[in-house]
């Protein structure tokens, strides 16, 4: 069998790698949006050839495995559809579930780029070709309902039978609802190979999540990298980190503490140490404003799947009746709400997406208060290179308000206590559950590159020989 790599190879998103088995059946593991995509990469020029918006023939692919909903692992399946797929698309519940609003909020994202771009067209800032190669690959919530029938759910831990020589198992990895190391046993020529997918490796003591499960012993390891050169640096609780920063933000300066927080999994790990705070008569008489339409759906269903969290989350809500209900916490949806709580005369909380502030209605309430000198914000994950979120997170002190430079004078914090992603320790011991002499291949993906070099090293020194770290488009034989 061949596994090409299609995504995040050599970088963190757009996962997507290819499995060919002798028979040529054609199995996709996850199917993520890449915003890293550039005019000349290996992808662009193999779906150039093609005219389509893949590097493969979609038509062909017979089914896909989803590790977990984030978009930079679904985000592209409405697009293998609109070019012919037809087969299977295989997930836990939970994973269909946040899939279907993260796909569906892409969707009116989209809607509203393709509007923007006809008006840039219209005020020939774009010519029609530069609009029309821009918009291609946009997807419409038409598109989003086309996808949704070929989901089928699967249990956790349980083996499913794929085709004849195919058998897969989704194992439990925290990092999110419903997400998934899926496990594949593939016989060719009578012998009997296993491969694991790591999709987005968990942490322990996580709120809400159960630790991740150990994966049984495989042949070839595929093993994403974002943490895997630096280790989580916040060693307090985080109901003990977000206590003081609130306390610090509303209470001493008396002003407003902003944090962007993805609105699935990031925001609801917040919303519940919140809660435990309140219950334990911890949290400051303030207003908590959770301004996202998606946080709202997603809370939901993180409320449906109570008996998927950890032991401790299920007994707080034994106890409580519900995991995020408490007094002072207001959900947003409208935008008119959303613009007024901007300059809430009070202190409070706002919490909103996106977490890079990148789009969302985040970025409004920052703008609008990167002068405020009583307003903190609070980062709490990653950023990506090019966001408002990075150049925060590296230091600047001014910011380009569209017109001009202007200085920064809100206070600037960051934590990783609420980061999904397991660091290097977490990631090292997720290999060391692999034998040395069993293990043929480690491929590492999904980080920095910088991250799978020194990742590498650290294998290295732990006996790991075959470590290979794939160019996007790279094939190998298994």
């Amino acid at each position: 069998m061949r596994l090409t790599f299609w995504g995040a190879a050599r970088q963190v998103t757009g996962s997507m790698y290819l499995l060919e088995l002798e028979d040529d059946y054609k199995i996709l593991i996850d199917c993520g949006l890449d915003t890293h995509r550039k005019p000349n990469d290996t992808t662009e020029q193999e779906t150039q050839k093609l005219g389509s918006m893949f590097p493969f023939e979609a038509s062909q692919i017979r089914a896909v495995l989803l590790t977990h909903a984030h978009i930079d692992h679904s985000g592209y399946l409405p697009n293998l559809v609109r070019e012919g797929f037809e087969g299977t698309i295989y997930c836990t519940q939970p994973t269909y579930d946040l899939a279907a609003i993260l796909l569906a909020d892409a969707a009116v994202l989209n809607q509203k780029k393709i509007k923007r771009q006809e008006e840039n067209q219209k005020n020939k800032k774009k010519s029609r070709q530069e609009v029309k190669n821009t918009i291609k690959e946009m997807y419409l919530q038409p598109h989003v309902e086309r996808t949704l029938p070929y989901f089928k759910t699967i249990p956790f831990k349980q083996k499913i039978k794929i085709n004849a020589q195919l058998q897969c198992t989704f194992i439990p990895t925290g990092h999110l609802l419903g997400a998934a190391n899926i496990v594949l046993e593939v016989i060719e020529k009578g012998e009997k190979k296993t491969i694991c997918f790591s999709g987005d490796v968990g942490r322990k003591n996580y709120p809400l999540l159960p630790d991740p499960e150990t994966v049984p012993e495989v042949d070839y390891l595929i093993c994403e990298t974002t943490y895997g050169n630096r280790l989580h640096k916040d060693k307090d609780q985080p109901e003990e980190i977000i206590r003081r920063a609130i306390h610090q933000s509303c209470v001493e300066n008396t002003g407003r503490l902003l944090i962007p927080a993805f609105s699935v999994g990031r925001t609801q790990a917040i919303l519940y140490v919140l809660h435990k705070l309140s219950v334990n008569e911890q949290l400051p008489a303030v207003k908590i404003f959770a301004d996202s339409p998606l946080a709202v759906r997603s809370t939901q269903i993180y409320e449906k799947y109570r008996h998927l969290m950890n032991e401790e989350a299920q007994v707080f809500a034994e106890s409580n009746k519900y995991l995020f209900d408490f007094d002072n916490l207001v959900f947003i949806e409208s935008a008119k709400e959303s613009k007024t709580i901007s300059t809430y005369p009070r202190p409070c909380v706002i919490i909103s997406s996106s977490g890079m502030l990148q789009g969302g209605r985040i970025e409004h309430h920052v703008k609008a208060n990167l002068q405020n000198p009583k307003a903190t914000i609070l980062m709490i994950g990653y950023a990506a290179e090019g966001t408002l979120g990075y150049e925060l997170l590296q230091g600047s002190k001014t910011y380009f308000d569209g017109k001009k430079e202007l200085p920064i004078l809100a206070q600037i914090q960051s934590i990783d206590a609420f980061s999904g992603h397991g660091d290097r320790e977490d990631l090292t011991n997720f290999v060391k559950y692999q034998k040395k002499e069993k293990l043929k291949n480690i491929f590492l993906v999904h980080g920095e590159y910088t991250s799978m070099i020194d990742f590498k090293q650290t294998l290295a020194q732990e006996g790991y020989q075959h470590v290979e770290i794939p160019y996007k488009g790279q094939s190998f034989e298994l």
